[in-house]
C-alpha cells in the first residue's frame, strides 16, 4: 500500500516538479490549492486541469481579509 501524501500545488512550475516527484516515488498523492485572491488565476486554473488528468483534486477559497479580520480584532 502506497503512503499518502498531500501536496500542496498552486499550479505553478517548483509545485508542479513536486507533484510529479511525489508520484514517480509511488506516493498516493492528494494535491492541494489554496484560492486566496491571487493575481495569477492561470496557475490555479492550470492545477486543476492537471489534478483532473490525475484523477483529483481539492481547492480551497479562503477569504484572507476575512481572516485579518479575526486576527487584527481580537
Amino acid at each position: 500500500m502506497a503512503q499518502k501524501v498531500v501536496v500542496i500545488y498552486s499550479g505553478g512550475m517548483d509545485s508542479f516538479t513536486v507533484l510529479n516527484r511525489a508520484i514517480a516515488d509511488g506516493y498516493e498523492v492528494y494535491p492541494l490549492s489554496f484560492d486566496y485572491g491571487q493575481r495569477h488565476k492561470k496557475e490555479l486554473d492550470y492545477a486543476a486541469r492537471v489534478c483532473t488528468k490525475l484523477g483529483g483534486h481539492i481547492k480551497l477559497s479562503i477569504f484572507l481579509r476575512s481572516i485579518n479580520l479575526l486576527v487584527v480584532h481580537r
